[in-house]
């Protein structure tokens, strides 16, 4: 396949509009994956209820779409670089619009799985093409504003979530029970398309690539491999063979790497540009991105258990408790890059890894001492506290990443982040198992669920602690400040599409 168009096609004038119309419909593209990884929790009964699927159905219904999504991230990635990202982003969110609506008229469990397995299969189409889109379409003194709204947009995604799922739930629309948490999907996904066929424009990568088939073989074995037992192996009851698999798994990534070296020598058209781990930013970026997201993986699932379980609250409640979280990431979020970024640089990203430790100590800190008692609006407090320290890090973290990697490798590169973060949260649930249930007796009275989920609680949130004091020593790795950033203020005096940033040895 040939390239006839230049890598730099998407690079509008600085007065075009059309990207800020692209990135509206990229931005809205990634909120509904983000929303679609946690609004499915949240409706677990109901399905289970009104679907009649058994315990291991609904085990398949949450899992299935993450590890089709992990295991596709990579690949969709690189289709992006070959065949084009604007193409790619039109054929996911076109796959993901559709098995959302085969989610939603789901006749029975069987169909669900299979649908929400082919919904996380085209979100790893649409996924990786958000942020090569906004990597080669932008230039780098606009990309602090562009990340910014990334950061805001991942602040509501996580929180939304649960909060639109429990909504839709509980209303029951038309009496759909739980089919709203994929219907509503539709109408955002055909606009989005229609949308994105009229203001995004195509950009590839400038030399012809080939798809690497090997490569995508082994990526997928070693993700399936890694991911699979973690995701079940608490359910299992963690059986050898579970182990074996993950131990497998890193023969197979170890076989990987060689033979992507190979192929890069050969002919220049791995699945992994190996190279990219020569660019120190992206290096230690994806360092941190991995443990971020086993910190996320652990407190998102337990922060829900113990308010639903433990406590006793409704989803609807759940979710409302989260809101004064969304609103601090968002905010924060929107601040760092524009703002606090450009004059402290990865300081801001070290303060979040703190400030963010530091809401966790006092959430452990208020758990203890209200116990059953404690009110939404007391949580509040660490709640923000923690949401404003995520703010400071999701934002100028992709931001870092990305800042030196030439846009022909955008699409790899943004498959790669993408998937380590997913490995981080399958590994951050996997510690679930260990750091939560690990210490809730098996055989427990109604009147001792309460306790023992508050307890699980704080053991689990000192270990989020202590991760973020991980991050916090891993982004000593990071550069001291971004390549980009000060808006309207392009870098060494160059216009801003004239840069591009080369690989370093």
């Amino acid at each position: 396949m040939t390239s006839t168009e230049p890598t730099l096609s998407t690079q509008q004038a600085p007065g075009d509009r059309r990207r800020w119309f692209a990135l509206a419909i990229i931005m809205a593209a990634a909120f509904m994956d983000l929303v679609d990884v946690t609004i499915v929790n949240i409706a677990i009964p109901s399905i289970q209820r009104d679907a009649g699927a058994s315990l291991s159905q609904i085990q398949w219904i949450t899992a299935g779409y993450a590890l089709a999504f992990a295991a596709g991230l990579i690949t969709g990635g690189r289709l992006g670089d070959i065949h084009g990202r604007r193409r790619l982003f039109l054929v996911g969110i076109g796959g993901f619009t559709l098995a959302s609506a085969l989610c939603g008229f789901a006749a029975n469990p069987e169909m669900l799985v299979a649908s929400r397995l082919l919904q996380g299969g085209m979100a790893a189409m649409m996924v990786p093409q958000v942020l090569s889109i906004v990597h080669v379409t932008f230039p780098a003194h606009e990309r602090g504003k562009v990340f910014g709204l990334f950061g805001a947009i991942v602040g509501l995604g996580a929180v939304s979530g649960p909060l639109l799922g429990a909504l839709l739930t509980e209303w029951n629309l038309f009496g759909l029970e739980w089919r709203p948490i994929f219907l509503i999907n539709l109408p955002v996904g055909v606009v989005a398309f229609l949308l994105g066929r009229r203001y995004i424009t195509e950009s590839r990568a400038p030399r012809a690539l080939k798809l690497d088939l090997v490569g995508v073989a082994l990526v997928t074995l070693g993700l399936l491999m890694l991911l699979y037992p973690l995701t079940r192996g608490r359910e299992l009851g963690w059986p050898l063979w579970g182990h074996l698999c993950m131990a497998g798994a890193l023969v197979v990534f170890a076989v990987l790497v060689a033979y992507e070296r190979r192929k890069a020598a050969r002919d220049g058209s791995p699945l992994i540009e190996l190279s990219l781990f020569k660019v120190k930013s992206f290096a230690a970026g994806v360092a941190v991105q991995t443990v971020f997201g086993v910190a996320l993986g652990i407190f998102f699932l337990v922060w829900t258990l113990y308010m639903q379980i433990g406590l006793g609250w409704s989803p609807l409640r759940a979710g409302l408790t989260g809101v004064p979280f969304s609103l601090a990431v968002s905010t924060a979020a929107g601040m760092s890059v524009q703002r606090l970024v450009p004059r402290f640089g990865r300081k801001v990203l070290q303060a979040g890894a703190l400030v963010m430790a530091a809401g966790v100590l006092l959430y452990i800190w208020e758990a203890h001492r209200y116990g059953l008692a404690i009110a939404s609006w007391q949580m509040a407090l660490p709640l923000v506290v923690m949401g404003a320290g995520m703010g400071l890090i999701v934002a100028p973290l992709t931001d870092a990443v990305l800042s030196e990697v030439p846009r022909e490798h955008a699409g790899s590169a943004s498959g790669l982040i993408n998937t380590v973060q997913q490995m981080g949260n399958a590994l951050g649930l996997g510690l679930v198992s260990v750091v939560f249930f690990g210490v809730i007796g098996d055989r427990l009275t109604r009147a001792q669920v309460g306790p023992a989920f508050v307890h699980a609680f704080q053991n689990a949130l000192w270990w989020v602690a202590g991760i973020m004091g991980v991050i916090f020593l891993l982004m000593s790795a990071l550069p001291k400040r971004p390549a980009q950033h000060v808006e309207g203020a392009p870098d060494n005096g160059l216009p801003a599409t004239e840069r591009e940033p080369e690989l370093v040895g």
